[in-house]
């Protein structure tokens, strides 16, 4: 797994990655992992990034691209390349980080729609300050908090119909995984009325785990296996465990399984870590 420097910016663009990246940030480390979809050619419409805004905060983003080849791919990177100036600004003018995250999105989706040719992107965007974490989405990215012993701290609600029915208890999380309707999104960069969520902040403790994730991810793995495979292990571990066997159900249908070949991209983060991480992460 290749390791990126801590406290510069990285952004993950068009990328159809073997392994993941590695990354010593903040109190932590992060393990990033981006492939395009086995059944096509063209280019990824995900993208990630991890952009700091001083030694002790910054912010942890997947971007899934909407609208079809170049138009999706247009989109995320718009979203993550908004976010970094936004994001250098603010830090050379003084401004707080939170204010740095609303106006990069505003502009990420201003910019989009002026483009005029049906582009979006959904997004999922962590806030790290220290020890604390603070989730904001637009779409069915997805943000998973998960303890150690397997207790899901925090997760995100789709702006879906098929979201707000399993949150609202009307159709269950299996039932969901097939419906006909799941990936009509409801929320999106590139649309005028577009909303971003924000959630509370969550105190990470030392061995929780942070998971921002495309779709990609959801729609070939259950809930409980994600978090059954994220709660241990060095992230390298985990990384490379979520990405095998995504592509494996992606490429090999069985029945009682999800597959849906699609873009895949994550970003794991966990506080402190374990000394494997902090080690492979620094050299």
């Amino acid at each position: 797994m290749a390791v990126a420097t801590p406290y510069t910016p990285s952004l993950f663009l068009d990328c159809n990655m073997e392994s993941g990246e590695l990354c010593a940030l903040w109190e932590g480390s992060a393990a990033v992992f981006s492939r395009r979809s086995p059944d096509k050619q063209t280019a990824n419409e995900d993208a990630a990034a991890l952009i700091p805004f001083d030694s002790q905060s910054g912010i942890l983003v997947v971007a899934d691209g909407l609208g079809g080849s170049r138009a999706g791919e247009q989109a995320s990177s718009l979203a993550l390349s908004s976010l970094q100036d936004a994001m250098a600004e603010a830090a050379a003018n003084g401004a707080d980080l939170r204010s740095a995250i609303l106006n990069g999105i505003e502009t990420a989706n201003r910019k989009i729609v002026e483009l005029g040719i049906g582009a979006g992107t959904t997004l999922a965007l962590v806030e790290i300050q220290g020890r604390t974490a603070r989730p904001y989405h637009v779409g069915d990215a997805m943000i998973l908090v998960v303890g150690q012993r397997g207790r899901i701290k925090w997760q995100t609600v789709s702006h879906s119909p098929v979201g707000y029915a399993v949150e609202s208890g009307f159709l269950d999380a299996a039932e969901a995984m097939h419906h006909d309707e799941r990936h009509i999104v409801s929320n999106m960069l590139g649309m005028a009325d577009m909303r971003i969520e924000i959630g509370s902040t969550i105190e990470l403790a030392d061995r929780d785990t942070l998971l921002l994730s495309s779709d990609g991810l959801f729609d070939n793995l259950h809930v409980d296996e994600i978090v059954e495979r994220v709660r241990k292990g060095p992230l390298d571990h985990v990384a490379r465990d979520l990405a095998t066997t995504c592509r494996e159900r992606m490429q090999t249908p069985r029945d009682g399984q999800p597959s849906k070949p699609d873009d895949l991209t994550f970003i794991a983060y966990r506080l402190g870590g374990s000394n494997r991480d902090q080690e492979n992460a620094r050299h």
